[in-house]
């Protein structure tokens, strides 16, 4: 394969006809930079009907090129229908990378044609770095639990494929450039959608159990006790916050999993964190990079958690939380 016979880097930009994800925003975003460093130009791909205010958002991430597909089979989404057509969309117009939000969506269907082409598919990487010499991106992620950061690449193969999670860079639009629009009318034949939708209910909204926004947060690692939740949830009201965890408080099923941070669960950016009792693994600090100020409590000197904070604390999480309390109630 002649890799230098593939150019421009593409973002799948996920949308309900009404408004596009928070992911793919945040995508193009990122692109951007990584294609401006490439010198290759960014495809926005939008597969159906997008409204107007929404489709300036898109542009205003500073996209070179919209690719619109239009035609049937493609609402509601079908893993068969969407598989299908970016297989056949990388063989016509030869890009070097696709980037894919890491939706429910966005994750059934990436490995899939990228299986098809054939190609690499990483999943969930934290950082994207161009390396000049060999056009390949290097997708970073943390690997063996934590333990260490793995560095994929695709070497051999074209495009390079990625998913990417909700939250993991910012949304930080530069605003539109001089955009060209290509649209592509395809069809899906429906007699070859498998999976048929019987029915549909949308998630019931609790505000608590979402962590994108939240200015602050009061994050618990897996020295809490059950009995002492509520003292941490108190403290979080106080503060004009939200409650938060580390994988092995759900695991013990202390909390729902829309409350871990990390790698596995959210990633979030609030202007002030507490700590307490988390070790610091680097598959939860890679949730938490963006917080604007970190306060870690715990009572290992040595904990990793240190390392990534602002303001350390040295002592007992419970008697600490008390002493917030107080003060704050006081």
């Amino acid at each position: 394969m002649d890799k230098h016979s593939y150019h421009d880097m593409w973002v799948y930009v996920e949308h309900d006809g009404n408004s596009v994800q928070p992911v793919s925003l945040e995508l193009c975003c990122e692109i951007r930079k990584l294609a401006d460093v490439a010198g290759e130009k960014l495809w926005a791909v939008i597969v159906g009907e997008l409204a107007k205010e929404e489709l300036a958002r898109v542009l205003d991430c500073g996209v070179d090129k919209l690719l619109i597909v239009r035609g049937e089979g493609w609402t509601p989404f079908s893993v068969d229908a969407y598989t299908q057509l970016f297989t056949e969309l990388c063989r016509e117009y030869r890009p070097s990378a696709v980037f894919v939000g890491g939706s429910i969506q966005g994750r059934d269907f990436a490995p899939r044609f990228a299986c098809r082409l054939p190609t690499g598919c990483t999943s969930d990487a934290t950082e994207l770095v161009y390396d000049p010499k060999t056009g390949d991106i290097e997708f970073i992620e943390p690997a063996v639990g934590g333990k260490m950061m793995a560095v994929i690449t695709v070497p051999e193969m074209r495009p390079q494929v990625g998913t990417i999670r909700p939250g993991t860079f910012r949304y930080s639009p530069t605003g539109p450039r001089c955009c060209e629009t290509v649209y592509e009318e395809r069809s899906f034949p429906l007699e070859k959608i498998r999976a048929e939708i019987l029915d549909f209910a949308p998630d019931q909204e609790d505000d608590s159990l979402n962590l994108a926004d939240a200015e602050v947060i009061v994050c618990i690692g897996n020295a809490v006790k059950a009995e002492a939740l509520p003292r941490y949830r108190q403290l979080a009201q106080l503060l004009g916050g939200k409650l938060a965890c580390t994988r092995p408080v759900f695991d013990r099923g202390l909390l729902p999993f829309k409350l871990v941070i990390g790698q596995s669960g959210a990633v979030v950016k609030p202007k002030l964190l507490f700590s307490f009792g988390v070790s610091g693994a680097v598959n939860h600090v890679t949730g938490l990079s963006d917080a604007g100020c970190i306060v870690a409590v715990n009572k290992d000197p040595d904990a990793a958690i240190f390392h990534y904070s602002d303001y350390g604390i040295v002592g007992d999480m419970d008697e600490i939380c008390d002493l917030l309390l107080q003060q704050l109630e006081g």
